[in-house]
């Protein structure tokens, strides 16, 4: 499975963008991830194909909202109210087999099996 990422650009703080990552295949979930200059990748959220349920880190909860669209294979993330501090490369990932349905499983970066190249996000102050 490919992923392609896209969507990222320069934004001032408060501001929104959408970032979409397209599937060249099915599979069981989709994440996205960040990583901030001199920092660890770390979770943002992710959602499960069939269902639809989401999963958020808490900075994000309320900014963020993962999607899906199954027709296109196509993931997003609505990302608004954006701050300095969400200045990343976002990365998709996919999860191939099956997750336990919590947030602890879906956040963990070895639950992927695919990941995409990665989009930039900066957030200006």
């Amino acid at each position: 499975v490919q992923l392609q990422a896209s969507g990222g650009g320069l934004v001032q703080a408060g501001g929104s963008l959408r970032l979409s990552c397209v599937a060249s295949g099915r599979t069981y979930a989709m994440g996205w991830f960040r990583q901030a200059p001199g920092k660890e990748r770390e979770y943002v959220a992710a959602i499960k194909w069939s269902s639809g349920s989401t999963y958020y880190v808490n900075s994000v909860k309320g900014r963020f909202t993962i999607s899906r669209d199954n027709a296109k294979n196509t993931v997003y993330l609505q990302m608004n109210s954006l701050k300095p501090e969400d200045t990343a490369v976002y990365y998709c990932a996919a999860a191939r087999t099956t997750l336990i349905s919590s947030t602890y499983y879906y956040s963990r970066s070895s639950s992927y099996d695919y990941w995409g190249q990665g989009t930039l996000v900066t957030v200006s102050s």
